[in-house]
């Protein structure tokens, strides 16, 4: 079921000064931001030979990377991004064997325009988890 990793995901509270140290420092390639506000975040993405980092900065204090960054005032990892064929089906597998999909449980649309769903921490090894549709 599961494909290949298709991001990790760092909460960061200054994008540009994010993006800054990647750029400068390490010579990553970005994208542009991008407003994703049904998730509540701006996002960036390094783009990597193998995969990608995806760095959130809140959209608004209901962000659940604001939530994440009082926590955690640092930033940090949020979450990883496996590919999976049939999000539909990954869902109904992973449902049967007693995963929590986050939300109301239906896919979003995720920053690269593909069907996206959550699974909660606390069954995959205290890590957020997100599927994307390949």
């Amino acid at each position: 079921m599961i494909g290949r990793l298709n991001h990790v995901a760092i909460a960061v509270k200054d994008l540009a000064a994010a993006t800054s140290v990647y750029k400068n420092a390490l010579g990553a390639v970005l994208t542009d931001p991008v407003e994703q506000p049904e998730h509540g975040v701006t996002v960036v993405f390094v783009t990597l030979p193998n995969t990608k980092i995806e760095f959130l900065e809140p959209l608004g204090a209901n962000s659940p990377i604001a939530k994440f960054l009082e926590k955690f005032p640092d930033g940090g990892i949020h979450h990883v991004c496996y590919e999976v064929d049939d999000i539909l089906a990954a869902r109904d597998k992973l449902k049967e064997q007693g995963a929590r999909v986050l939300g109301d449980g239906n896919p979003k649309i995720g920053a690269h325009g593909k069907p996206v769903l959550f699974l909660h921490p606390k069954d995959f090894c205290g890590t957020l988890t997100e599927l994307e549709q390949a």
